[in-house]
């Protein structure tokens, strides 16, 4: 049974910082691309940063520079360290892995919530 196991989130003010983690199990992490999502109210899931099995990364436009994806093979997580965040960082964070030969082996956490807000 695959799980993909979010935390870290909370309320934070703007400017400051918060590490999401989130940590596999049931599948082979080191070939998996991994993801993370937000999704605001109202709005749609969206990708945020990803961090490929080769170890490559791409971010949106509106968080490179401030956030940071990692990965770390042996212990089957993937983290994404958010600074300088601001208010309209608020959504649920979603962790995303998909194979990197079989796009349709693909699976999702439950999301965290991420608050910014004075």
């Amino acid at each position: 049974q695959v799980q993909l196991v979010e935390s870290g989130g909370g309320l934070v003010q703007p400017g400051g910082s918060l590490r999401l983690s989130c940590r596999a199990s049931g599948i082979t992490f080191s070939r998996y691309h991994m993801g993370w999502y937000h999704q605001a109210p109202g709005k749609e899931r969206t990708l945020v940063a990803v961090i490929r099995s080769s170890g490559g990364t791409n971010y949106a436009d509106s968080v490179r520079g401030r956030f940071t994806i990692s990965r770390d093979n042996a212990r089957n997580t993937v983290s994404l360290q958010m600074n300088s965040l601001k208010p309209e960082d608020t959504a649920l964070y979603y962790c995303n892995a998909v194979h990197e030969l079989i796009s349709r082996s693909s699976y999702w956490g439950q999301g965290t919530q991420v608050t910014v807000s004075s």
